[in-house]
């Protein structure tokens, strides 16, 4: 096979595999074959009694061929010449990496930390240099773009989308063309956009000076949560910059759902734009807090590896989830919650994947913690089995509903109606949704609704 052009950069693997006996390091890849040679077939993934998030797919399935470690292997494989010519379009190495969620379970509980999420963009990609990306994925990789612009069409969207609910062989036409799950709701549109009416200019008056990044999910299907998180941080004290756009461009970005299929030059695009306009904050130190754990943890992550720069690691630096924002910079007592109206409603937690994979849960915790009488329960749970537009996906349906049901759905439906159920990913409220009909709520919703009194704020008009 002809070296791959690798469309990452895999130059912190540089180093991995010297004097490791167990390495069997790729013929081909360069750091990208390292990456891959960092699982040593120690089949953690495949614990039946397995605790955390590694491996979903292998706990849905029982089946060594979609864990870590197989996936790992086929890449190895691949990179050696095994699987030809040209080994991203062997259905072999496809079948390995189908069921994967890129939850990045195993880059924290493999023993190795192979990031199997970051080696299944880069496969992806190379797949579809040769080969057409399919409509649905060039879809899933512009839909901050779309999105937007579904809104213009909203009076005649919701009617249709109420029609597909209720006509199952309507729905089954949109999985035929488009591959989307008859079976799966479809998000909507808000009336209007977080950030079209969101402050300009920094609001609050607090000491504390912070950069609230909004997300495409929050400002285009959830702007309520954002307009509370924007709520809570004027309340404890934050003179708050709202991202925006430069003028009379598009909706900013992480890039996020462009990895998810594999199209690292749109997500690069994406990444620099947004680097670009959070560049005079991060100058000035500031604190850059986000919403969505998926989004905002690229920032973390993913950007390191699209070759931005020092200019990414700083910002990697600033960045924060809301919860990590609250537990590093206060300590207990300093927040100013009360306890929720009487009688205190239960809390029952789901933790995205993401969340958990970098720690975050602890912060989490901590939040929680802080507020008077709440009584808090945490899910012990896997991947919710949404994992952005993989639920979406007619092929991947049933397995992800599979998954939802091996610990987050019977929690939910076990838990009393006046429960309140928190889920801080859009993935996983929207797995709720569908398959426990309740409704969850963003961290932000909960702590709004802790605050003293409502604060006087610059506010967003409601959806």
């Amino acid at each position: 096979m002809q070296e791959p052009s690798l469309q990452l950069d895999w130059t912190a693997y540089d180093a991995y595999g010297a004097g490791d006996a167990y390495a069997h390091l790729p013929a081909h890849g360069a750091g990208f074959g390292k990456a891959a040679a960092v699982c040593i077939g120690s089949r953690t993934c495949q614990r039946a009694d397995a605790k955390g998030v590694m491996c979903p797919s292998f706990r849905a399935t029982q089946d060594g061929t979609h864990s870590t470690q197989h996936r790992a292997a086929m890449l190895r494989a691949a990179l050696d010449g095994e699987l030809g010519e040209r080994p991203f379009e062997d259905p072999r190495l496809h079948e390995a990496l189908d069921l994967c969620v890129a939850c990045k379970g195993c880059k924290r509980e493999c023993p190795n930390g192979v990031d199997m999420a970051l080696l299944r963009t880069e496969a992806l990609a190379q797949r579809w240099a040769s080969t057409p990306r399919p409509l649905r994925e060039r879809l899933i990789a512009q839909l901050p773009q779309w999105l937007p612009r579904l809104r213009r069409w909203r009076a005649l969207l919701n009617p249709l989308m109420t029609l597909r609910e209720r006509w199952p062989w309507l729905a089954r036409q949109v999985q035929a063309r488009l591959g989307l799950a008859a079976d799966r709701s479809l998000p909507r549109p808000a009336a209007q956009a977080f950030l079209d009416g969101a402050p300009t200019g920094p609001v609050g008056t607090g000491p504390r000076e912070v950069v609230l990044l909004v997300d495409t999910f929050h400002n285009q299907l959830d702007p309520t949560t954002a307009q509370a998180a924007l709520e809570v941080l004027q309340a404890i004290g934050c003179r708050v910059h709202v991202l925006h756009p430069p003028a009379g461009e598009e909706p900013l970005c992480c890039g996020r759902s462009a990895l998810a299929v594999g199209d690292v030059a749109t997500a690069r695009a994406a990444a620099t734009r947004l680097q670009r306009a959070l560049a005079p904050y991060v100058e000035r130190g500031l604190p850059i807090i986000g919403l969505e754990p998926s989004c905002l943890l690229t920032l973390r992550d993913e950007h390191l590896a699209l070759g931005l720069g020092e200019a990414a690691a700083r910002t990697a630096r600033q960045a924060w989830l809301l919860e990590e924002y609250l537990a590093r910079e206060f300590k207990p007592g300093e927040l100013p919650w009360q306890a929720l109206p009487e009688p205190s409603p239960p809390v029952l937690v789901h933790g995205h994947c993401h969340q958990k994979a970098f720690g975050a849960m602890k912060a989490l915790r901590k939040v929680l913690g802080g507020v008077p009488g709440l009584q808090v329960q945490f899910i012990d749970s896997s991947c919710c089995g949404m994992a952005g537009a993989f639920g979406y996906e007619a092929e991947h349906h049933a397995i992800s509903m599979t998954m939802a049901e091996a610990e987050l759905l019977p929690a939910v439906r076990a838990a009393t109606p006046d429960t309140w159920l928190l889920a801080n990913g859009t993935s996983c409220r929207h797995q709720i949704h569908d398959g426990a009909g309740r409704q969850a709520r963003h961290l932000a919703q909960l702590l709004r609704a802790a605050l003293p009194a409502t604060p006087p704020t610059e506010r967003a008009p409601a959806p």
